[in-house]
């Protein structure tokens, strides 16, 4: 059984952030800044309150008789009581020999072609275990891209207004860091395994190495990006989350409605209809505040019984980073043409450079992932190397066709010149079969 490190990483980083947010919006409560005190309490409030509604929903209490569970979770200490209730389940599995288990049947990843299918015993203790891990994977994306993404983005802005990066603010920005990455590789992993829910998925060390260097590579530039385009042009930064959030958000929603399908019953079955919708927007809300800042990783699609598409799709991976990698360029442009006086010395076109390369890099380590450490690269049906020589090779197909086309737009043109010179040309030296017999005599 393994031990529930994920469990106390989750706690550890919502403990940690939680307690440093609300130690610096009492700096700010001090010097007088309301307004700064405001958006860090909301920033670190507001999705406390959802992580517990997440670990509720998961572990179905509001259908059980568990009244101090509930009260602890009102209190916001249900986090703590899950790590202690995990910890305890784990020390008391080594002791305990379970008199019913249940056999699960998993799929191994194919090898030289073949793959075989295994089963395991899972004990009663084992499954609470996989339960609690489920529940704070998920938690930690929520914390991760509803509270800790636009907590780094603020205390960013507010260290570039005022110039300066207090201990309290730098260490609640590295903290927000450390959770937006840990979230967005929880998110990797999850992904990974609903894809994949029938095989058995080892992720090896290395492969978490690479997804941390990637994500921390994205993360950190797109906020970085946001934060220097936000201090020169507050109001159009407003239209840039918008039609970057209202366009994720309505996505998943608009290929639902053209797919023709019913609403989806089958979410929980304790839910209503009402419930369903608000569970469904909210799915859509976490998947817009993901894509945000970084690759989600996974399709939504509310058609599917999932909700997430299992088909692995390139094309919209290359149309997400094109996109973002140019919208990122384009708000540098703008920021390098209208920066203010606060940035006198920071020489622009260097930091424009290091954060495109900064972008570049992340690409870079997600190609490597996807192409040497991803878990189940024996199922792709086609590997990044042979979807880039294929690119390359259309690519290289269309400049052919273009060179070709020229040339015989060239030779067309120089044929009709010909033809059009051929009557001036002809009065000079006439065609021997069109000459009349005194012309004949004459020569």
């Amino acid at each position: 059984m393994k031990f529930p490190g994920s469990v106390l990483a989750s706690v550890f980083l919502f403990l940690a952030e939680t307690t440093a947010a609300l130690y610096l919006s009492s700096t700010y409560r001090s010097g007088g800044d309301r307004m700064w005190q405001a958006l860090t309490l909301l920033f670190s409030l507001m999705p406390c309150a959802v992580v517990q509604l997440t670990l509720v929903f998961v572990h179905r209490d509001l259908s059980r008789d568990r009244p101090l569970v509930l009260l602890l979770h009102l209190l916001q200490l249900g986090p703590v009581f899950r790590c202690f209730e995990a910890l305890y389940i784990y020390c008391q599995s080594n002791h305990d020999e379970e008199p019913y288990v249940s056999i699960t049947k998993k799929r191994q990843i194919p090898k030289n072609g073949l793959s075989e299918e295994i089963e395991k015993e899972v004990g009663q203790a084992e499954g609470k275990l996989i339960t609690h891990r489920s529940a704070f994977s998920r938690a930690s994306v929520i914390q991760a891209f509803l509270g800790s993404a636009p907590q780094m983005t603020l205390q960013l802005y507010i260290s570039v207004l005022q110039q300066q990066v207090t201990l309290g603010r730098g260490f609640l920005m590295t903290l927000s860091m450390l959770s937006i990455v840990y979230g967005a590789l929880r998110c990797n992993i999850l992904a990974i395994k609903i894809k994949y829910d029938e095989y058995e998925v080892k992720v090896k060390p290395l492969a978490y190495v690479c997804i941390f260097l990637w994500r921390s590579f994205e993360i950190a530039t797109r906020v970085i990006v946001l934060v220097l385009f936000t201090s020169i042009m507050k109001t159009w930064v407003v239209v840039v989350i918008l039609v970057n959030f209202v366009s994720f958000f309505l996505y998943p929603w608009i290929l639902f409605w053209c797919s023709d399908s019913p609403f989806p019953e089958n979410i929980e079955k304790a839910l209503s209809r009402v419930g369903t919708a608000i569970v469904l927007c909210f799915l859509t809300l976490l998947y817009a505040g993901i894509n945000m800042f970084c690759w989600s990783a996974v399709q939504l699609k509310i058609n599917n019984p999932d909700l997430i598409s299992k088909s692995h799709n390139w094309y919209q991976l290359l149309t997400y980073y094109m996109t973002r990698f140019v919208e990122n360029a384009i708000l540098l442009l703008l920021w390098y043409l209208f920066k203010t006086d606060i940035y006198m010395y920071v020489c622009a076109p260097l930091l424009i450079l290091q954060l495109l390369i900064g972008y570049c890099t992340a690409i870079l380590f997600m190609l490597v992932f996807y192409q040497f450490f991803h878990p189940c690269k024996r199922l792709f049906s086609s590997s990044v190397s042979e979807s880039f020589q294929a690119f390359i090779r259309c690519l290289c197909c269309t400049c052919r066709w273009q060179s070709t086309s020229e040339s015989v737009g060239k030779a067309n043109l120089t044929s009709s010149r010909d033809q059009d010179e051929t009557p001036s040309t002809s009065k000079i030296s006439p065609d021997p079969t069109q000459m009349s017999a005194n012309d004949l005599c004459s020569v």
